[in-house]
C-alpha cells in the first residue's frame, strides 16, 4: 500500500497506512482490545483521535462546500414556497437533493420570567403556559450553608458520568 497523504482537505497530516489498521480494531472483541498491551493500546487511542480530528475536520469542510453548492438555491426553493424553515427538494443531475433548515426558537429568559409573574399575579397557573425545568448549579449547591444543603438534598439526584481513560506515553521511560 503507498503512503498517499490525505491532508487535501483538511490540512491535517494522516495518511492511509495510519488509517489502516483503524478498521481492524472492529474486527476485534472488548476482552481481545483490553488484552492488548499498554504501549499498543495507547498508540491505538492517539491513532483514534487523529482519525477523529482529521474526520470532524473533513466534515465540516464538506459541509461548506454542500452549503456554498446548494445552499442558496435551496433556501431560495423554501422562500418561494412561503416558507423560511422546513425541508425543500431538488436535483443535481442524477443527484437528489434535500436541503432541510431546522427552527432552533429561543426564548429571552428575563421576558419570560416578567410575563410568568404576570400570569401569577393574574391568577392562572403558570404551568398551563410555560414549560419549567428548574436545576441548580452543582458549585452553587456546593457553595451553601450546610443547613440550606439539606433541605435541597431530597431532590438531588446524583449519578455517575461516562468514565473515561486517557493514556499516555512516559517519556522517562525507554521503550
Amino acid at each position: 500500500m503507498t503512503d498517499t497523504t490525505l491532508s487535501v482537505l483538511t490540512g491535517a497530516e494522516l495518511t492511509v497506512t495510519e488509517l489502516a489498521p483503524l478498521p481492524a480494531l472492529l474486527a476485534l472483541s472488548v476482552a481481545e482490545l483490553a488484552a492488548l498491551p499498554a504501549l499498543k493500546k495507547a498508540e491505538i487511542q492517539q491513532q483514534l483521535a487523529t482519525a477523529a480530528t482529521w474526520l470532524r475536520q473533513a466534515e465540516q469542510k464538506f459541509d461548506a462546500a454542500l452549503q456554498t453548492a446548494y445552499g442558496d438555491v435551496c433556501r431560495r426553493v423554501l422562500q418561494e414556497s412561503g416558507r423560511d424553515f422546513g425541508t425543500a427538494h431538488g436535483r443535481d443531475g442524477v443527484v437528489r437533493i434535500t436541503f432541510d433548515l431546522p427552527k432552533r426558537v429561543k426564548w429571552d429568559q428575563q421576558q419570560l420570567h416578567q410575563l410568568a409573574e404576570r400570569i401569577v399575579a393574574g391568577g392562572e397557573k403558570v404551568e398551563h403556559y410555560i414549560d419549567a425545568k428548574l436545576s441548580i448549579s452543582e458549585a452553587k449547591f456546593k457553595s451553601w450553608p450546610p443547613s440550606l444543603q439539606e433541605q435541597f438534598a431530597p431532590a438531588r439526584t446524583v449519578e455517575p458520568g461516562k468514565a473515561s481513560i486517557t493514556l499516555h506515553l512516559d517519556p522517562k521511560e525507554s521503550l
